[in-house]
């Protein structure tokens, strides 16, 4: 199985570590044709308008939208969260809108105020979370399933072939989190 992480800014050799751990091939992904027969395509942490921005710039938006369209899963972590939420309630800008639920970036604080805990996932059991000013989703809508919370915000939700979480779990050993964005890939 080929999983797409874009590449463009933002912890992708921290995700691409734990794909090979789990002996799936990580695919960098810069440019269109890169896209090539992934089974899925993640996005990391970052700063979402730096990203975006060079999502642009490669080329790469509208293909991500045919994949989406595609029924292909996409696993958004941190900032990727905020790039597949259909709204940003402290942002003006919207950017790819793929999943109905409502974020606020850096909602966690500032860098100062990153933090670890454990999280109870729904169908894993607990997790360790690494929080760098992570974004928290505000609103759900429709066909969202909250999959964790922290202190009674959401954190990680699911919607169809749309995974987001607000933390990284690719800054942890623990790749039950990966597990299952695989299994939505097939």
């Amino acid at each position: 199985m080929r999983i797409g992480v874009v590449a463009v800014q933002g912890d992708v050799r921290e995700h691409l570590r734990a794909l090979g751990k789990l002996g799936v091939e990580g695919v960098l992904v810069r440019k269109p044709a890169e896209l090539e027969g992934v089974a899925g395509l993640v996005f990391p942490g970052g700063e979402s308008t730096a990203i975006w921005r060079l999502l642009k710039w490669s080329g790469l938006v509208e293909p991500i939208e045919e994949l989406h369209r595609a029924g292909i899963p996409m696993f958004g972590t941190c900032a990727g969260m905020v790039l597949l939420a259909k709204e940003i309630v402290n942002w003006p800008e919207r950017f790819f809108g793929f999943t109905n639920i409502a974020v606020e970036r850096n909602a966690s604080g500032r860098q100062v105020d990153s933090f670890e805990t454990t999280l109870e996932v729904k169908g894993i059991g607990m997790v360790p979370a690494v929080f760098i000013r992570a974004p928290y989703i505000r609103r759900v809508g429709p066909g969202v399933e909250i999959l964790a919370e922290h202190q009674g915000q959401p954190v990680m939700a699911r919607e169809e072939n749309v995974l987001v979480a607000s933390f990284h779990p690719e800054l942890t050993d623990d790749l039950r989190v990966y597990d299952l964005f695989l299994k939505m890939c097939g």
